[in-house]
């Protein structure tokens, strides 16, 4: 009897040592998974926030590109704002000083120059020629013989050239009509300006690379 007592209680106690060794290593295996899990997340966690990172970074560049795209577009429409009002003042003071030089001996040789150059870009025989009521004062006999002669060394043509009959023209510069009335040439100071746009926005752009060079 009390070997069989002793049997059940070193059953008993095996047992209790078997569950305890079970419960121990089902332990150490959660806590190994639970650690791993930790692992897996500060890793994820890691992850993500590198995702974020880069992201943040990729987004910042974006804003940062656009950012200065928009400040190049500012400064070209400035630069070309300003250029435009420049071109505008010269224009501006070219016609005023030109209007103010009617009056003037020297501006008789501008006259001269813009009816030849009228004559010849018209490519006809004979012209009438057209001005204001202040330059057709100056336009005489001498003053046509003298653009005649600069026609004739130009071309080797001899022009046939005479005043209009027509109404003075409200603007500076000339107009010459062939004699047929079918063509004319605009020597006009505003349609001359206007010819001559490109070569002026040329020299205005390159007068302003040069100060800002200097700058």
């Amino acid at each position: 009897m009390e070997s069989a007592e002793k049997g059940k209680a070193e059953l008993i106690s095996g047992i209790e040592s078997d569950a305890r060794i079970e419960e121990e290593e089902i332990i150490k295996e959660a806590e190994k998974q639970a650690a791993e899990k930790r692992k897996y997340s500060e890793k994820k966690i890691e992850a993500l926030l590198n995702d974020a990172r880069s992201e943040a970074q990729k987004q910042t560049e974006v804003v940062m590109r656009k950012m200065l795209s928009a400040v190049d577009l500012e400064l070209k429409r400035h630069s070309m704002s300003v250029r435009s009002a420049l071109m505008l003042d010269i224009m501006n003071r070219v016609e005023n000083k030109l209007a103010s030089m009617t009056g003037e001996e020297k501006y008789r040789s501008v006259l001269i120059n813009w009816i030849a150059e009228a004559f010849i870009g018209l490519g006809a025989e004979a012209a009438q020629i057209n001005a204001s009521e202040k330059e057709r004062a100056l336009i005489n006999d001498p003053l046509l013989s003298e653009v005649k002669e600069k026609i004739h060394k130009q071309t080797n043509k001899q022009a046939q050239l005479k005043l209009s009959d027509a109404e003075p023209l409200k603007s500076q510069g000339v107009v010459l009509t062939a004699a047929d009335g079918r063509t004319a040439f605009n020597n006009q100071v505003k349609t001359r300006m206007l010819r001559n746009q490109s070569e002026i926005r040329k020299l205005i752009y390159n007068a302003v690379l040069a100060d800002n060079r200097k700058e």
